[in-house]
């Protein structure tokens, strides 16, 4: 009698622990609308036509709102462990440093040229 309980016990929690990494249809739908918006605003940012840094920097963060919100709900890194979310991201994120750093040399190298060659 106490082995069907405590396998009921252990069905039940098992069950519970299911149940709680199991996500509604609800945030997909949510998610997926806020996207639209997102996107629909990406789009208004060209209709308006800006121009400039501030068109770009629109855009970007746009894009890069939109890409958080997939990675996060769609790829589920939202209920992932901190060190895995953390080895997912900090390698694009010290590449697009390593980048920046990359163009300010390539400007000054510009720049230097350009002012010993004329």
């Amino acid at each position: 009698m106490e082995s069907s309980a405590t396998s009921a016990s252990h069905a039940a929690v098992a069950g519970g622990e299911a149940k709680g990494r199991e996500h509604s249809v609800g945030i997909y739908l949510k998610v997926w609308g806020l996207l639209f918006v997102l996107s629909t605003l990406s789009y208004l940012v060209d209709y308006a036509n800006l121009q400039g840094y501030l068109r770009w920097g629109l855009i970007l963060a746009l894009m890069l709102a939109k890409a958080g919100l997939i990675v996060a709900v769609f790829m589920h890194m939202r209920w992932e462990r901190l060190a895995l979310v953390y080895a997912i991201l900090v390698p694009p994120l010290a590449l697009l440093v390593l980048m920046a750093l990359m163009a300010t040399e390539a400007d000054y190298t510009f720049l230097t040229r350009l002012a010993h060659f004329h």
